[in-house]
């Protein structure tokens, strides 16, 4: 038996070092908590797999602090076109409107180039991951995990008080919990990744039709290099020059102008799977990303997801180990991220049907859809807002949350209301100092608690929820000139012009209270302790919690 090389025993053991495991452990080792990370495999996988990854991602790694570094090694798109028999059917931009961010984008970066940048990060935390480890058998009982793990030294037993299963679509976490994936299987498409010389912006993702199939053509972040999705023939015989010629011949009908694929530096057949589990939690373990859920990639929302899952274990984790928040904080867990799941494999079966349009009847009738959509904004802009409504994440909410109270304002009054992401704004938008300050805030691993200043009694009651609950809430007011009067605490934001209480509907005494992954918990008109203490009841877990 061998003993893990740590000064200390860790609280949670993260299996799999992918995008979802590594998010897991980022998020917990920035809170403190103790993390082990193993992964089975010999090394980082080199092949990019997913590569879109949309804006609510890009709004949680601004959170998480990342997002400058994401940012670097990708390639920002915001085009869809569409293309048949040499003529280009439509342009679609994207239409933002109704779901405001600060990043109105797909950001391409392919999958290697993110689990790079995140292991970088927990690396920085004093986490490595343990690669050629392999999760064999573990046992739970009311106050620990006890694991048997298989390591080039030998076998070891590991006791934690927490388990994660990041480990993919054949997770052995979701087996031995016994947890079986229910759905079906459906399309087989065929994936290469080469450079191709082709007079195509690469600014968009572009979608050719080509005789009874389709053919995605996805931009990397490198120039001149694109990954290659065939919906109708996915046959590869192992000869790479075979399936580089394939798909120029199919390129070539559908854009009507010459194209060369160089031989692809990766070819993968891929079965289409559309399916999930019933619950993320059993007892002290969990299960994030393709190990609950695993569906078509049209809409790329694999990692997406899986990252969306692992922000919102990772705080309520942190907040139950360091003894903030009591073991049913854990049940909103898969309350709030089960249905997501659904939803998505609803989602994504549409996406599938229309990337790969197998049907005769709809393909003839393509001409003279998108005729329309050339000629009317409205028409174009009611798909642009569908997709985007889709595909972004950005219109995501947990109104039926045990931690979500009720909205006590009549239905249309300005600002978040419970359930949903604080930053719905626009980049233009957040160049405030209110703006700034606030966004920053959202970088505190903590919750927060806005209170709009100008009332005296409510500074008070701030004031002492602030001493009372500071190692896990940050309280900050909002003021017309902050820092004028030193003593006064909590600390203040700028909002020298009032713009951002006016966005999120604060009048003065007026309450928010935040989730540490952006969602607004609960608010209210005027901030005393008999109105406050719902809400902080919610996010310590000391309300009744719904499993999903």
């Amino acid at each position: 038996m061998t003993t893990p090389q740590h000064d200390t025993a860790p609280a949670v053991l993260v299996a799999g070092a992918g995008p979802v495991g590594l998010m897991t452990t980022y998020e917990l080792a920035r809170r403190g908590v103790r993390v082990r990370l193993i992964d089975a495999a010999d090394g980082p996988a080199t092949t990019s797999r997913a590569m879109a990854t949309h804006a609510r991602t890009l709004e949680t790694y601004d959170q998480a602090g990342l997002l400058d570094r994401i940012m670097a090694r990708g390639r920002v798109v915001q085009r869809f076109t569409m293309h048949r028999n040499g003529r280009t059917l439509a342009r679609l931009g994207p239409d933002y409107s109704r779901h405001p961010t600060r990043f109105p984008m797909t950001l391409m970066i392919d999958q290697a180039a993110t689990e790079d940048v995140l292991r970088q990060a927990v690396a920085e935390l004093g986490v490595k991951v343990e690669w050629g480890v392999r999760l064999t058998a573990f046992t739970q009982d009311a106050d620990a995990v006890h694991t048997v793990l298989r390591t080039p030294a030998g076998e070891e037993h590991l006791t934690v008080r927490r388990l994660v299963g990041c480990d993919g679509g054949h997770s052995t976490v979701r087996k031995l919990l016994g947890l079986p994936l229910v759905g079906h299987a459906t399309e087989t498409w065929l994936i290469a990744d080469a450079h191709l010389d082709v007079d195509l912006p690469q600014n968009s993702i572009h979608w050719v039709k080509t005789g009874t199939g389709t053919v995605m053509v996805i931009p990397f972040p490198e120039k001149g290099r694109w990954r290659l999705l065939d919906t109708a023939d996915a046959h590869y015989d192992g000869d790479p020059e075979a399936v580089a010629e394939r798909f120029a011949r199919k390129l070539r009908h559908g854009l009507g102008r010459p194209v060369t694929v160089r031989t692809p530096t990766w070819v993968s057949v891929f079965t289409i799977q559309q399916r999930m589990i019933g619950t993320m939690r059993v007892g002290r373990c969990a299960v994030a990303g393709d190990a609950a859920h695993v569906h078509s990639p049209a809409s790329g929302q694999g990692l997406n997801t899986g990252v969306q899952d692992a922000f919102n274990l990772g705080w309520k984790l942190a907040m139950v180990e360091r003894g903030h928040a009591d073991e049913h904080l854990l049940d909103s867990y898969p309350a709030e991220r089960v249905p997501i799941g659904r939803a998505l494999l609803g989602a994504t079966k549409k996406a599938t049907f229309l990337v790969q349009l197998k049907n005769s009847t709809a393909a003839a009738a393509l001409p003279a859809v998108f005729a329309v959509v050339r000629r009317s904004a409205a028409v174009r802009g009611r798909i642009e807002r569908k997709i985007i409504g889709a595909m972004s994440a950005l219109a995501l909410a947990y109104p039926d949350s045990p931690l979500t109270l009720p909205d006590p304002r009549p239905a249309g009054a300005p600002g978040p209301r419970p359930g949903t992401r604080l930053p719905q704004v626009t980049e233009a938008g957040a160049r405030t100092d209110g703006w700034t300050a606030l966004l920053d805030e959202l970088r505190d691993p903590r919750c927060t608690l806005l209170v709009a200043g100008g009332v005296p009694d409510v500074l008070g009651t701030a004031r002492g929820t602030a001493r009372e609950h500071a190692a896990w809430l940050s309280v900050r007011t909002l003021d017309d000139a902050p820092g004028e009067v030193p003593e006064r605490e909590p600390s203040s934001l700028a909002d020298r012009d009032g713009r951002l209480r006016a966005h999120l509907g604060l009048r003065p005494g007026a309450w928010l209270l935040v989730r540490p992954d952006g969602y607004v918990c609960a608010r209210g008109p005027r901030l005393t302790p008999h109105a406050l203490e719902p809400a902080l009841d919610a996010l310590r877990g000391r309300r009744p919690g719904r499993e999903g």
